[in-house]
């Protein structure tokens, strides 16, 4: 067994401890990454706070994963010692499904196994990044391009991915309308990587506080929420709406700012259940949507592209023994944009 310190918390109410976790023998397809860094998702919050009611506890949380290969197994081909790699959402699957083959594994039919609180295909609970080093199957791990530099290529694994997914699969590039909700650690993303595929980009966001910033991130216009007339100026205007935030909005008034075959993605996941009216999306044949993370295959693309962009995550770097006080931030919204561990620290 890999032994690897790990900051771990084990209750619901209960704050970040350092411990050491038992990581598992390398396998001939296993690689052995030393991390670097990781990024801290709003996901780990409702994980390690039990508000999704799944945790097992002790969880090491952790899916935005950038590091360096320590040892591979006999049989890898893709990866060598040295190489500069990161993990993402999910560790595993199946393989054999009709989302796997399609190189669609976050679909899964047979259960994707999340790269922590989750039980893999062995029986054991997998723990995440928060970590000095962990073992992965190499066809799960994914190579960061030279030209991004570890620690702002961290969220990409997550938030890079959950943004690029729906703005490539609903073809966001030149000639169409996109329009962001939230400037947040997603929709910050979100933004870059809609300006470098090449579509004209809207923020639409509760005040016009972060107007500065959208703007830097290549967004073309910025309106406020708050404003009722946004609302009524901006009707039949976006091609594609992606919404990054996890508070139940009125959707029926953002359904009413699409065009014609217009999309709304859901990105978010608010606590209620979503009310629409079947009219908002009858008029201009409008489509509600949602979309979670992609594929690796599609993640590497992600990857590359961001790096050719010289795209990287907004970010706040901190030690580990900060943790508690960093998920008090994020949820407070106190963090422009994405906080990242630095895991020399643990």
């Amino acid at each position: 067994m890999v032994t690897a310190a790990a900051y771990a918390v084990t209750s619901s109410e209960g704050s970040f401890e350092k411990t050491t976790i038992e990581r598992r023998e390398l396998g001939p397809l296993d690689v052995l990454i030393e991390i670097k860094y990781a990024g801290i998702c709003h996901s780990d919050i409702h994980t390690a706070r039990n508000e999704w009611g799944s945790t097992h506890y002790p969880v090491v949380p952790g899916h935005e994963i950038a590091g360096v290969v320590s040892a591979v197994g006999s049989d890898v081909t893709t990866h060598r010692v040295g190489d500069r790699v990161g993990v993402g959402c999910f560790v595993d699957s199946c393989g054999e499904c009709d989302a796997c083959r399609a190189d669609e594994e976050q679909y899964c039919a047979n259960r994707v196994t999340g790269t922590y609180n989750a039980k893999g295909r062995d029986g054991e609970w997998t723990q995440g990044g928060y970590s000095t080093h962990i073992v992965v199957t190499e066809r799960f791990v994914l190579s960061i391009p030279d030209g991004l530099e570890l620690d702002v290529a961290a969220p990409l694994l997550c938030a890079g991915i959950t943004l690029y997914s729906p703005l490539a699969h609903w073809g966001a590039g030149p000639g169409k309308k996109v329009a962001v909700i939230g400037l947040g650690g997603l929709g910050h993303v979100g933004v870059k990587i809609a300006h470098a595929m090449g579509a004209e980009v809207t923020v639409l966001s509760q005040s016009l506080g972060k107007k500065d910033d959208g703007l830097k991130f290549g967004a073309d216009h910025y309106y406020a929420t708050s404003d009722p007339t946004t609302f009524r100026q901006l009707r039949g205007e976006f091609d594609l709406i992606v919404n990054t935030v996890s508070v139940n909005l009125d959707i029926d008034a953002y359904l009413s700012m699409l065009a014609i075959n217009g999309t709304l993605v859901e990105l978010g996941l608010p606590e209620k259940p979503i009310e629409v009216r079947a009219f908002s999306l009858a008029a201009n044949r409008r489509s509600l949507a949602g979309s979670m993370v992609g594929g690796i295959a599609q993640t590497q693309e992600m990857l590359n592209f961001c790096a050719e962009h010289g795209i990287g995550a907004e970010i706040e770097v901190i030690s580990a023994d900060e943790i508690d006080g960093a998920y008090d931030r994020v949820v407070g919204s106190d963090v422009r944009y994405r906080f990242v561990i630095d895991t020399a620290t643990i």
